[in-house]
């Protein structure tokens, strides 16, 4: 018999086509139904079901069935999203977190624990629905910059330092929340500005700590890095002290409670930034030491103000900020300088002529309480210098034609226009300093609106203002703007009892948002407050 086959009759191998281009058909519409369902959520999004602990990629459904993915919706806005099409992440029931260094594990564990997902650590195996955070090896870039890669039904951040990981992982945190999946495609993102910041009065009000935890997590999740506490003023001294603890106020935080809040802080990449404002806002630490009160010439004492010429008065300020340095690890100090109320009259040698004589001592026959004022803010910043952090101070700090001239290292936080003898920004910034926007007119909450405060709306600083707006509402030119370091969004509790800590947290919520939001990314936004405000209701 011969070796090989006869060949069918010819009706017979149409038929054969027939049935084989059938199932083929079937199993195409079958793969499209799979596909279709992972993106419903029944399975893994953009993929075919793999067996439990396979390692092969899994390939999308046909491209055809999906338009391409639009930017996720997060505040701040990301700065680039390429587009492609796919159904995106969402995730699942046994769905992994991995990473590739052990640095980025608190990273990990975070977003694994808020999106209901297994924290598998160091993994080098690839499956299905994981979402795996990397750390670049190359240097040279933003450390706060990332890449969000959403392909094959996984994702991939990576960036070139933890904190630009986990504000990836912050992105794709909203864009679940708000959306229910991560848009396919690859996100790239860094800040416009490296200081973005809250600021807390917590010297006139007394704030709860698990109050201020709340604001961190929310902080976090905004991509804010700083959190200001001014902890040392008139009417408290709010946390506890080992050095002088009869300055402390009845209520206060604890050491242990600032210690917690301050390793919260860390987790999230902000830097607690510390403030005993100095040498007026001392009240509290006054009333301890009565001696140390500045009086006039006339034996009239001076509210807040520690006189000056005294070496007492140094003593136990930087008593003060050596403890605390112990405490507040950040590399960020603020010294205050503001309103010392010996240079608010109309010549304050005839004053305060003790504090004339000790300028004179100091500086020669020429010298100034301005110049003994400016002197005085050199030495604390000494104080923090070596303890390795970098000094910045109020705007009205710093004084025009002072022989004695500030470090040249202290960063301007610049507020207001209104102090006697104000100067432009241009002044400072003209001059080389660096400068942080605290713009009184926009980004100042004084509870109980005294003076001409009024609570600021998010919608003023989400359409006017920028970094550059740094007094009044005319912004600096861009020739400056490397030199604005960022801003941040102050509280003040000039009249405390005005509200509850909670009805606090409400009033700055969106504020916050479009605070960050501007100093994030330089670009006109392109959301409408209205659709701003409904993002951040989606958001939560």
């Amino acid at each position: 018999m011969s070796q090989h086959r006869r060949r069918p009759p010819a009706r017979k191998v149409k038929q054969r086509r027939l049935v084989t281009a059938a199932v083929a058909a079937l199993a195409v519409a079958a793969g499209v139904g799979i596909a279709l369902r992972a993106a419903d959520g029944d399975g893994p999004a953009g993929s075919v079901a793999q067996p439990s602990g396979g390692t092969s990629e899994a390939s999308p459904g046909p491209t055809r069935s999906y338009p391409l993915s639009r930017a996720p919706r997060t505040i701040p806005a990301v700065r680039s999203h390429t587009p492609a099409r796919g159904p995106g992440w969402k995730p699942a029931p046994g769905h992994r977190v991995v990473v590739d260094d052990a640095r980025l594990a608190d990273e990990g564990r975070l977003i694994a624990d808020e999106l209901g997902l297994t924290y598998a650590g160091e993994r080098d195996d690839v499956r299905t629905g994981d979402v795996r955070l990397a750390l670049n090896r190359g240097g040279g870039a933003d450390p706060e910059s990332y890449t969000m890669t959403v392909r094959g039904g996984r994702v991939d951040i990576s960036g070139p330092a933890d904190a630009g990981v986990f504000y990836g992982t912050r992105t794709l945190k909203q864009a679940v929340r708000g959306d229910g999946a991560a848009p396919e495609g690859v996100v790239r993102d860094a800040p416009a500005k490296p200081r973005r910041g809250l600021m807390l009065d917590i010297a006139r009000k007394h704030f709860t700590a698990g109050w201020i935890e709340d604001r961190i997590r929310e902080l976090g999740d905004l991509k804010f890095n700083e959190l200001g506490l001014h902890f040392s003023d008139d009417q408290g001294f709010r946390i506890e002290s080992d050095s002088h603890p009869e300055v402390v106020s009845a209520q206060h935080l604890t050491k242990a409670q600032v210690k917690r809040i301050v390793e919260l802080a860390g987790s999230r990449h902000i830097t607690v930034v510390p403030e005993i404002d100095s040498p007026g806002h001392l009240g509290a630490v006054i009333a301890a030491h009565p001696d140390l009160q500045l009086r006039n010439a006339g034996g009239v004492a001076t509210r807040g103000a520690i006189d000056i010429s005294k070496d007492a008065s140094a003593e136990i300020v930087d008593d003060l900020l050596d403890e605390y340095a112990g405490l507040f690890p950040g590399s960020q100090w603020h010294l205050g300088g503001d309103e010392y109320q010996a240079l608010t009259v109309a010549d304050p040698e005839a004053s305060y002529p003790q504090l004339a004589a000790a300028a004179r001592k100091a500086y020669g026959a020429g010298g100034t309480v301005a110049d003994l004022a400016t002197g005085w803010l050199n030495d604390r910043a000494d104080t923090v210098r070596a303890h390795g952090r970098a000094p910045r101070a109020w705007n009205d700090g710093f004084f025009r034609d002072t022989s004695v001239r500030p470090a040249g290292d202290l960063q301007v936080a610049y507020w207001t226009g209104k102090e006697i003898g104000a100067r432009q920004p241009a002044e400072y910034l003209s001059a080389g300093r660096k400068v942080l926007n605290y713009n009184d007119e926009y980004l100042y909450y004084v509870l109980g609106e005294p003076q001409t405060f009024v609570y600021p709306t998010g919608q003023r600083i989400y359409e006017q203002w920028t970094p550059r707006v740094l007094r009044g509402s005319t912004a600096v030119p861009a020739s400056y703007d490397d030199q604005i370091l960022g801003g941040s969004f102050a509280v003040w509790c000039d009249l405390s009892g005005s509200q509850t800590q909670d009805q606090v947290a409400a009033g700055i919520r969106l504020p916050l948002r479009a605070t960050v939001q501007k100093l994030w990314d330089p670009r006109e936004p392109e959301l409408s407050w209205t659709e701003f405000t409904a993002l951040a209701d989606r958001l939560g």
